[in-house]
């Protein structure tokens, strides 16, 4: 399955429209000190809201799967960006009933999150720049 994101900078700010797989819109910005306005998350607050995100549904679609009361759930990320290799600290939180057995089974559903295996697994990028104009010729 392949997923097509695409980022509209603003002119003259730092802010991105993004359109997630070309039905979603969400926004990023930067941080005043940066040189933005603080309008939206820095792109890389994404990141761990996409795993907090990730981990919650899958133990929410599978306690549905198994009819278990898994209760609320909350997911917590401290996603330490300066770390070499990036560190998440993530904690979860449910009010279910739950027995241990099931819940050792949750914390293997959280461990195989997509967003957290793509990071485990690694990650293989290629770039290309094109320049479009929009200068007519005379």
């Amino acid at each position: 399955m392949s997923l097509t994101t695409t980022a509209h900078s603003v002119p003259g700010t730092l802010r991105q429209e993004v359109l997630v797989d070309s039905t979603y819109w969400l926004a990023t910005d930067e941080p005043e000190h940066l040189g933005g306005s603080g309008s939206a998350p820095a792109p890389h607050e994404l990141i761990p809201a996409a795993i907090a995100a990730c981990v919650s549904t899958s133990l929410v679609m599978f306690a549905r799967m198994k009819a278990w009361d898994l209760g609320q759930v909350a997911v917590d990320v401290e996603y330490d960006n300066n770390a070499a290799p990036r560190r998440f600290d993530i904690a979860i939180h449910v009010t279910g009933d739950l027995t241990g057995d099931q819940l050792r089974r949750l914390e293997k559903v959280a461990r195989a999150c997509p967003v957290r295996r793509s990071f485990e697994v690694g990650a293989e990028f290629a770039e290309s720049i094109i320049c479009v104009t929009t200068k007519v010729a005379a």
